[in-house]
């Protein structure tokens, strides 16, 4: 086999293992994506429904939690 050949070959080998990884990569960090998504969506509710509970209610009528 013509070393040139042998080398491209060598190459085109390399470089499909590499887009493989790449691939198996960027589907894990797509998945920590998606879930870091849903995370932060439950946080944000569940901060807007502390906020809407704080203004409900009279904070001057409460004592504080080191009390």
């Amino acid at each position: 086999m013509d070393p040139s050949r042998r080398e491209m070959e060598e190459r085109i080998a390399f470089l499909q293992r590499h887009v493989e990884q790449q691939d198996r990569v960027l589907l894990e960090l797509s998945r920590e994506v998606a879930k870091l998504v849903d995370r932060l969506a439950r946080l944000e509710a569940k901060s807007a429904q502390a906020a809407d509970a704080a203004e409900s209610g009279p904070l001057a009528d409460e004592r504080p939690p080191h009390w």
